[in-house]
């Protein structure tokens, strides 16, 4: 379902005008997926992620191929914690893929996200937990004619211990600009202890944390499109 989810979005948004969103926008494409591929594997293949971190690879993909907008995050940068009393799950904003005539925007679900954040105030209310900063991710988003947007670095401080796991993509290779347009940042996240260490995490990893410890989650920008200005590369005025 959710492959035909990320076709169906990626052609939506190509359309110029206000239209039902439908089935029937679908009646105009073929989608074809071999058997036993990535998309349509076999038991017994493990699977995980499909509706989340595959859908955005699915869409990433999609719009390479048409090549009318560099990439946006390409994760949705999925986070849980909990312990034996509560247990959380968010995605994070990040930034979005710049594309012809236009910049990416900061700090944004992208895509196939389609959530938003919990309040501060009410996150810190009902969980153990301070959230410490929440901000843009400067420099993040890919140069080019066009910005990529730029991603968020969150913070957030546990009360009690408890048990956090990452699902995230573009932490080895970086969201794709297009049309000359420079890669936006890839993401990375590490434990800062109470003690003073650090240690860093993959992108898809678990780890225990102590009361005092800080999570850090650096997101990664969107990819520029279009060559970037000369002055934007250090060489001299605006050709």
């Amino acid at each position: 379902v959710y492959k035909r989810q990320a076709v169906l979005y990626v052609f939506r948004t190509l359309v110029g005008e206000d239209i039902p969103l439908n089935s029937g926008c679908l009646k105009p494409l073929e989608v074809t997926i071999p058997p036993g591929s990535l998309l349509d594997p076999a038991h017994p293949a493990a699977t995980v992620a499909g509706n989340v971190e595959t859908s955005q690879a699915v869409t990433g993909a999609l719009y390479g191929a048409i090549g009318g907008q560099a990439e946006g995050s390409g994760t949705m940068n999925n986070l849980t914690f909990g312990n034996d009393h509560v247990q959380y799950y968010e995605t994070i904003a990040s930034g979005s893929g710049a594309g012809d005539g236009f910049d990416g925007a900061d700090a944004v679900q992208t895509h196939m996200t389609n959530s938003r954040l919990t309040d501060p105030e009410i996150l810190e209310w009902r969980l153990p937990v301070r959230l410490e900063s929440f901000a843009v991710r400067e420099g993040s988003g890919g140069a080019g004619r066009w910005h990529g947007g730029d991603g968020v670095e969150r913070r957030i401080r546990f009360l009690e211990p408890v048990t956090i796991a990452l699902l995230s993509g573009h932490r080895r290779v970086p969201p794709y600009g297009a049309g000359g347009g420079e890669p936006g940042a890839r993401g990375e996240q590490h434990i800062e202890r109470a003690d003073g260490s650090t240690v860093p995490l993959a992108g898809r990893d678990t780890a225990e944390l102590d009361a005092g410890d800080v999570l850090v989650v650096r997101t990664p920008g969107g990819g520029g499109y279009g060559p970037a200005r000369t002055e934007e590369r250090g060489t001299g005025p605006v050709a």
